[in-house]
């Protein structure tokens, strides 16, 4: 079991779940709020997306990231800022009879065109996806190739940004630990191990005991479970020696039918972790134990 918890809070993701929440995060004044109030709840990390204003889609607009970052680092917390690099992969294969023809929805760009956010704001972590994989129903399939990790994992090392390694299916844990072998991430690797989600790995327990008894000596690792698993799989990564998210980007519920907010998800966490008799890390402790850079 881990005594000492990072929290991270994921406060709004990309996914279609604006119209399915009164308040999603969708603006960045909305967005920076919900990360600082989840950050004076308890989280030491927050994991921010951003969405067009006008249509609540994901965007890798870097204009909106300018504004988020700025707010969050004006403010009174001192919380980390964790920035995603995972837009950018989505294909849409076309019909059976002409897969080439690519959907109108497909963004998909080289690894160091998913960074021009992270190159100019210097958050102290940024995701990486580490594989492709089917992504939910249709012909949507999530591009990120061993050349393209290796090009973006070059690149947020120059920049001295810990990458988050975000790891869907066994495959990618399997090619993560080889960047690691070829000296592309840096010592201590983070880990971000993920459940539930179509059609990537279960949301088993048996299955996230497997891959933490495949990781590293001397590397940190959360794992979560999307939806009503989101606290279930916080208690077990405790449990399993890891850290702990959850946040709208996963789970739009606080119980059945009673839409939640950021803050009260992490309010939640915290005291799942503390009656577990574990202690809730702030920024500066987070930070000693996963090797990051502060900004400014």
């Amino acid at each position: 079991m881990n005594n000492d918890v990072v929290i991270t809070c994921a406060v709004t993701g990309a996914g279609d779940t604006v119209g399915r929440h009164p308040d999603i995060p969708v603006t960045p004044g909305q967005i920076a709020e919900s990360a600082l109030d989840a950050a004076r709840a308890g989280a030491a990390i927050v994991h921010c997306h951003v969405r067009d204003p006008a249509t609540g889609k994901g965007s890798r607009d870097v204009a909106l990231y300018r504004e988020v970052v700025a707010r969050i680092r004006e403010s009174d917390t001192d919380v980390v800022i964790n920035l995603t690099a995972g837009m950018g992969g989505d294909l849409f294969i076309g019909p059976d009879d002409k897969p080439t023809d690519f959907g109108e929805d497909t963004d998909l760009v080289g690894a160091l065109d998913r960074l021009p956010h992270v190159e100019e704001l210097l958050p102290e972590i940024c995701s990486l996806d580490c594989g492709s994989y089917n992504f939910g129903e249709g012909g949507l399939v999530y591009v990120s190739t061993p050349d393209m990790l290796r090009h973006g994992a070059r690149r947020i090392r120059e920049l001295g940004v810990k990458p988050e390694l975000e790891i869907f299916d066994s495959g990618h844990l399997s090619f993560t630990l080889q960047m690691i072998a070829e000296g592309l991430i840096e010592e201590p690797p983070l880990f971000q191990l993920c459940f539930g989600i179509p059609w990537g790995a279960p949301a088993e327990v048996g299955v996230m005991k497997s891959w933490v008894e495949l990781l590293p000596a001397g590397a940190n690792f959360t794992a979560f479970a999307i939806s009503r698993n989101q606290m279930p799989f916080a208690a077990q990564s405790v449990l399993l020696g890891g850290h702990v998210r959850v946040g709208l980007e996963d789970n739009l519920y606080l119980s059945r039918g009673i839409f939640a907010t950021n803050a009260q998800l992490v309010e939640r966490a915290r005291k799942i972790v503390e009656l577990m008799g574990a202690r809730v890390l702030g920024p500066d402790e987070a930070r000693t134990r996963f090797g990051l850079v502060k900004r400014a």
